[in-house]
């Protein structure tokens, strides 16, 4: 739930923004395709929502390309991704406005969310349409359609369980797997998101750095730390993220080392990873009819609404012959 902190719930560790990683032509680029308008609108007409405009500069080194933070990362190492033809603004960066060590980069317009803000925003505009929330620890998956707060047995669960799909009775989706994120909350502000390949620092770490809106502070990171458990600060990391985030953009410090970053927290957050994509489908377990939705890794932000509007759909197929009786 919106205000609880949990290794397992990634939510509220997320930068969180919208720079998609997701290949041309797939599904999951449809999804944060369709995702985009959505997230343009809360900027410009809903800032009770935490989402704010962000200049927004990628910079990429050929030498990333294979590695394991490149490979999940392959769509934006492109000099020309897909979403050049969605983000506003989009260009390519100049060799002179590039460092020696980058071969490509480009700059557009995109949007940071202030998730401690943005989440209880969600939960609000739920209990304005009249959703009642519960809390219950649950073994199998079928319990939840005895827990509706009618009374009655629901028609239909809809899955958003995440990592716990993984253990979850009736799913038990052994393809889900963490992917660790160790982050810096700061109160510096540079007034840009931006984001690198790569470092030399090990496959599994990376660079970038978001501002998030309404005075959220700027985010560091980070790590893609696959099959990773460990729910404890790495403070070795840590000094490296920060190094890493001042090095990327001097503006952060006015020029000057990590000892001028005012922190505000740590933290660590574990990605809902799914080998084979995030999975959305329906089918009936032991009768009860169910709407998967969940493994979205480390671009659920993203990806939100796109995978929703899908989500919605099935919803809609299966309790179609019910509407019509």
């Amino acid at each position: 739930m919106p205000g609880d902190y949990d290794i397992e719930y990634a939510s509220p560790w997320a930068g969180a923004n919208y720079w998609p990683i997701s290949e041309a032509g797939t599904e999951a680029a449809e999804w944060d395709r369709d995702t985009w308008p959505e997230l343009e609108n809360l900027a410009r007409n809903h800032p009770e929502a935490g989402v704010h405009f962000q200049d927004t500069a990628i910079y990429n080194r050929g030498k990333d390309i294979k590695t394991t933070t490149g490979r999940y990362l392959a769509e934006k190492l492109k000099a020309e991704p897909w979403y050049k033809d969605v983000l506003p603004n989009f260009r390519q960066l100049p060799r002179e406005q590039l460092g020696a060590q980058y071969d490509n980069g480009h700059t557009f317009t995109s949007v940071c969310i202030n998730t401690a803000i943005y989440l209880p925003w969600l939960a609000s505009q739920c209990l304005l349409k009249g959703i009642v929330f519960k809390r219950a620890n649950l073994k199998h998956i079928c319990e939840a359609s005895r827990i509706h707060h009618s009374g009655q047995i629901a028609d239909l669960v809809v899955n958003c369980t995440g990592l716990s799909a993984r253990k979850l009775g009736g799913v038990e989706d052994q393809n889900m797997m963490p992917i660790r994120g160790q982050t810096v909350l700061v109160r510096n502000e540079a007034n840009v998101m931006c984001s690198s390949s790569g470092t030399d620092d090990g496959e599994e770490e990376v660079c970038y750095l978001m501002q998030r809106a309404a005075g959220g502070g700027t985010l560091l990171g980070g790590s893609y730390q696959r099959g990773n458990w460990d729910s404890q600060l790495d403070p070795s990391l840590a000094i490296r993220i920060m190094k890493r985030a001042v090095e990327l953009c001097p503006a952060l410090t006015g020029g000057k080392g990590i000892e001028h970053l005012d922190i505000i927290r740590h933290g660590v957050g574990l990605r809902p990873y799914r080998h084979g994509g995030t999975r959305i489908e329906k089918e009936k377990i032991d009768g009860v009819w169910t709407v998967h939705d969940y493994g979205h890794g480390g671009y659920g932000y993203q990806a939100s609404y796109g995978c929703s509007k899908k989500a919605v759909k099935l919803v809609e197929e299966v309790l179609a012959p019910r509407s019509s009786l």
